[in-house]
This record gives C-alpha cells, sequence and structure tokens, in this order.
C-alpha cells in the first residue's frame, strides 16, 4: 500500500522487514511496557498499526492465559511479516489475532471486533490519520470500563554522532533531524483530508473522555563503544533516516555528500570504523483511562 502524502510516498512493502528488525530491538522495552500495562483480569488487547506485532507479542505474554490480542494494520505485507514474528516467538496462534483494516476508514467497523478492550495500544500510528482526535475519540469508545488508550508517541530524536564528526561541516545530525522534521510536516500535510491538532497528546486523550491521563517518557541509551550488534543497528537507521529526508529533498546537497562517505564501509571515514558513535534516545506512552462509572 503506498500512501501519497504530497508527493511523499510510504511503501509500507519496503517497510515491512524493517518494522520487524526494529522489534526485535525493542523487545524488552516492549515486554516492560506490557507488564506495566497489564492487569491480571483483562481479557482483551488491540495493538492499532501493530507493524512487525511487538507489542501485540508482548501482550501476549503479559496477559492471562484466557486473554487474547488483535493486532490491527492496514497493509497485508506488514501484517505477513508480523504473522513470521509471531510464529518465531513461539506463541500460540489462537493468542494472537491479526486483522487488516485501513484505519483512516475502517474504525467504525472495529467495535464488531474489539469492543470493551482492556487495552489499547498505538505505537507512531495514529499520526499517520487524517484526524488524529477522531481517531482517538473512536478508539476511546471501545475501551471497557476502567480500560486504558496508551499511545507511544513523540519523545526526542535519537543522538549517535559528536557535534563535528571530521566530514561535512560540524552539527551534521542536528540538521538531519530538522529535515526529517520538515518531511513530517510535508507528510502530516499531505494526507488526504487532513486536519490539524494543535496540542498535545495529553489533551487529545483528556478530549476523548479519558481520565487521570499521564505521560511517562522511557530513555534508551547503549554503552560505549557500541557493540557490534549495537553499532549496526544504529548504521541501519542512519541510512534509513537520511535516504528518507533526501529523497524528498531536504538534506542540501553538501550534507547528503558527508553522509555518503560516512555509512560507506569501504570508505575511510565509515562510522564502523569510530569508537565514538553513541546512541541515546526518548520515547514517551502517553495513557488515558476510561472511567469506570
Amino acid at each position: 500500500m503506498n500512501l501519497d502524502h504530497s508527493a511523499i510516498v510510504i511503501n509500507w512493502a519496503d517497510e515491512a522487514e524493517r518494522l520487524c528488525a526494529a522489534v526485535a530491538d525493542d523487545a524488552e522495552w516492549y515486554a516492560s511496557v506490557a507488564r506495566e500495562l497489564a492487569r491480571p483480569h483483562d481479557r482483551l488487547a488491540v495493538d492499532i498499526g501493530c507493524g512487525g506485532a511487538g507489542m501485540a507479542v508482548a501482550l501476549g505474554a503479559a496477559l492471562p492465559p484466557a486473554a487474547f490480542v488483535v493486532g490491527v494494520d492496514g497493509d497485508g505485507d506488514v501484517l505477513d511479516a508480523a504473522r513470521r514474528r509471531i510464529t518465531q516467538t513461539g506463541i500460540d496462534d489462537g493468542h494472537i489475532r491479526l486483522l487488516r483494516a485501513d484505519l483512516d476508514t475502517d474504525l467504525a467497523v472495529l467495535p464488531w471486533v474489539v469492543r470493551g478492550a482492556d487495552i489499547i495500544w498505538a505505537s507512531s500510528s495514529i499520526h499517520h490519520l487524517a484526524d488524529q482526535q477522531a481517531a482517538i475519540d473512536a478508539l476511546a469508545a471501545l475501551l471497557a470500563p476502567g480500560g486504558r488508550l496508551a499511545l507511544a508517541e513523540g519523545g526526542l530524536p535519537a543522538q549517535h554522532l559528536p557535534w563535528d564528526v571530521g566530514v561535512g561541516d560540524p552539527g551534521l545530525e542536528v540538521r538531519l533531524a530538522a529535515a526529517e522534521d520538515r518531511w513530517f510536516a510535508r507528510m502530516r500535510a499531505g494526507v488526504p483530508g487532513s486536519v490539524a491538532m494543535p496540542y498535545g497528546w495529553p489533551t487529545a486523550l483528556r478530549r476523548a473522555g479519558l481520565v487521570d491521563v499521564a505521560t511517562k517518557t522511557f530513555t534508551f541509551e547503549r554503552p560505549v563503544p557500541l557493540c557490534e550488534a549495537d553499532l549496526r543497528s544504529v548504521l541501519l537507521s542512519l541510512r534509513h533516516r537520511v535516504d528518507r529526508a533526501d529523497v524528498d529533498g531536504e538534506l542540501r546537497p553538501s550534507d547528503t555528500a558527508a553522509w555518503d562517505r560516512l555509512l560507506d564501509p569501504a570508505d575511510d571515514a565509515w562510522l564502523g570504523h569510530r569508537d565514538d558513535v553513541y546512541s541515546l534516545s526518548a520515547r514517551s506512552v502517553h495513557l488515558g483511562h476510561r472511567a469506570t462509572a
């Protein structure tokens, strides 16, 4: 499925395997958050925009044996990759069910499948929808009394490099983050029927009628020097970020040339040769509860 966002095209088929690889990197975080969200009497959890099924798998492990999880995504290739991921974990297929649904148009039919959810999780999926507040309202309405809606949105951009890496102008990574911000603004503006949401996620949850709204931010840091696996993950992430920003012309040519050198294993400037590459980031989870009475 290709989404044309004013010349910005997200090819989810190409993204499917990358999403699953990212899930493997974040498995411990998903597991810890799922344990915080789960309660002993929960029977139904929903992962909206499930991607590589990271949280679906984690919730499947954290919930009681009689409960089940529904993972919802709009792309068949992404769901195929998610099924492979679920199979690799060894979780019983009957415990996690995957559902294909367009989140912009099919939220109205989800009540037939997932009404009365104890947990609804949505990670970096709502910001792709035309009317974010309407989507949050619809999801909040699916909750059982006492149910929780958790949105993993925002945080801080990942940081990996010194300000001056000796290639290109200093501040290379700062400008990459700025280019990504411009890319995101264009993506939002280009979503058909896009509706502005000029307030934060906690406010959106409260406007949906949820109570006890709170935000928790998780920081992620890898020990330096990075191990081989962590370094590989950082370089793959940087390559993806640069390619995404550059294909839409958000990077200046001199920065593109610098990144090409830094991410080329055949170049003397390759980041893989350095011992000062690090990994630091933060993610925010915004949580709201449906009142019990």
